[in-house]
């Protein structure tokens, strides 16, 4: 099962990655929701991790995306803006976490690892 990041912030995609693959994760980055939609990647995808705010495809909008397809990946949001009605809506759609930057490492890993078993 792979991790998928999608972050355009270049600094953001490196921690996060560097943090995946130290665990041995199969962890793939993508510098917006429209590289990781057109990524053979996709379908072997059990976890992405994205941000809110990028430019073109928001964060919110692959959600929705994504929530049209069977067997729909688990969703991380992670923000540097946590407005408290984007919470409540990806929430509701089904997001396992939203994350405020900077977040704790052991939150994220703890629940990837928890998409990871859930998608097996």
């Amino acid at each position: 099962s792979v991790v998928s990041i999608v972050d355009d912030d270049a600094s953001v995609r490196c921690a996060i990655e560097d943090l995946m693959c130290s665990l041995g994760f199969d962890v793939h980055v993508f510098e917006s929701a429209e590289e990781f939609l057109n990524s053979p990647v996709r379908a072997r995808t059990a976890c992405v991790i994205t941000d809110i705010q990028m430019p073109g495809m928001s964060g919110q909008d692959l959600q929705r995306y994504l929530l049209t397809e069977a067997n729909a990946p688990s969703i991380i949001f992670i923000t540097a803006f946590p407005e408290k009605y984007v919470r409540e809506s990806v929430l509701a759609k089904g997001a396992l976490a939203f994350l405020e930057k900077p977040f704790d490492p052991e939150t994220l890993i703890g629940l990837v690892r928890n998409a990871l078993a859930a998608a097996r």
